[in-house]
């Protein structure tokens, strides 16, 4: 049997394809590797699945720093609103949590991914589960056929590629359409982990001692080898045995990655501003007046409503105070010393965990061969890619699904407009 288009891979974006490629009459087939389609998401927003975030486009587009512009033409034509309207269509009421994060009410993730994958069947789409393919043919500058590992071939008119990164392998995204994109032509940019934990060798990450603290809305930095501020995120982090995770420092770690690229860096350097909303001088008056009130308690004691109190011994101890002083015997460059490093709190970073560990992939099918508007290849006549295999990477909090959604449904409703 031959198809208008087969898309490989049943993730977010392969569904969303499947749905727009069919509700435009294509004859459509959907081939996934696995035994289920949309493992991961089903596992994303702590199983609950962030689908989307409500903020404005422009606003979208700076939270997918992995050239989130190219996304324009596809977010005005299938956006976060229309994600919304989708989804509601189907009937999954959505709620909105904090930063624009839109969840099913539900509080499941199966209830998403179960309604994607009952449109995908009520508009007749064919679905093939464990059917790995091995590659697709290409004849004369154009996609003729899809190629099985059991040996079956089927031919077709369009092919949408959406089989995702090498983030999160057990859920089936090992990579599989890179070597495809690069047999018809294209090249695929460096392949880095976003979205990962942070590894630091840190005295104090060796020791454990800070292991499991959590900070709450703090703000974490990354700087270049020439002491300027590369990012900085504020929200939630906490310490772990090998490092640092959390909201904030998975969104700084894209920017670790690209630091130790450079030169001969091998470490990174990150701040932690535990007050971000005192400055040097207001911590030090704080926390001198707090001090004044109780003399003859030892600041450490003192300051425990202040500070997070794991951290004070460290503070004390790299602004070279002794842990039992008491208001009277504070030395007054020392103490803004330790001020200052209630503002700054320095932090080597040596790399992250490996990619296979990260939410999402950097890096991936060159964006400047692919047109945006359609997301066909430029370089193969009826290829098309979307989701995770492009070059694209975003924050978490709605923001990569909806790249997903978005550039799926792109290339699902493209290619089913034969040329």
């Amino acid at each position: 049997m031959t198809y208008d288009v087969i898309i490989i891979g049943g993730g977010s974006a392969g569904l969303m394809a499947a749905i727009a490629a069919s509700k435009n009459g294509a004859r459509t087939l959907l081939l996934d590797k696995g035994d289920k389609l949309g493992r991961k998401l089903g596992i994303s927003g702590g199983g609950r699945c962030n689908v989307t975030n409500i903020k404005e486009l422009d606003e979208l587009i700076k939270h997918i720093p992995g050239n989130g512009r190219f996304l324009h033409s596809a977010l005005n034509s299938f956006g976060n609103k229309e994600i919304i309207a989708f989804f509601e269509g189907l009937g999954i009421a959505l709620k909105e949590e904090d930063n624009g994060r839109m969840f099913p009410v539900t509080d499941s993730a199966k209830t998403v991914v179960n309604a994607l994958v009952q449109q995908v069947r009520k508009q007749g789409v064919d679905i093939r589960v464990n059917a790995p393919v091995a590659h697709i043919a290409y004849d004369n500058g154009r996609v003729r056929a899809v190629a099985l590992k059991s040996g079956e071939t089927i031919g077709c008119g369009s092919v949408v590629v959406a089989t995702g990164g090498k983030s999160v392998p057990h859920t089936g995204s090992t990579g599989d359409g890179y070597p495809w994109a690069e047999q018809a032509g294209h090249t695929i940019t460096e392949l880095f982990p976003t979205e990962v934990p942070i590894t630091s060798n840190e005295p104090f990450i060796q020791s454990k001692e800070l292991q499991g603290l959590s900070l709450r809305d703090v703000s974490l930095s990354v700087w270049n080898a020439k002491g300027k501020r590369v990012t900085e995120h504020r929200g939630d982090m906490i310490f772990t045995h090998f490092g640092l995770s959390g909201p904030i420092a998975l969104r700084c770690s894209q920017f670790v990655v690209k630091e130790l690229k450079k030169g001969d860096a091998r470490n990174a350097l990150l701040t932690i501003d535990l007050l971000p909303d005192q400055s040097a001088d207001e911590v030090y008056a704080e926390t001198m007046r707090l001090a004044r009130d109780e003399s003859r308690k030892a600041v450490k004691n003192v300051l425990k409503s202040y500070l997070p109190e794991r951290m004070i011994p460290l503070l004390m101890k790299e602004a070279g105070l002794n842990e039992q002083l008491t208001y009277d015997h504070i030395p007054k460059q020392a103490w803004l010393a330790f001020a200052k490093l209630v503002k700054a709190f320095p932090l080597r970073a040596y790399g992250t965990l490996k990619l296979e560990d990260a939410f999402v992939t950097g890096g991936g099918v060159n964006l400047k061969e692919i047109d945006p508007k359609t997301m066909q290849s430029k370089l193969m006549r009826g290829l098309y890619f979307c989701g995770e295999v492009l070059d694209i990477h975003g924050y978490t909090g709605g923001y990569n699904i909806t790249a997903a959604f978005s550039t799926g449904y792109s290339a699902g409703s493209h290619a089913a407009i034969r040329d």
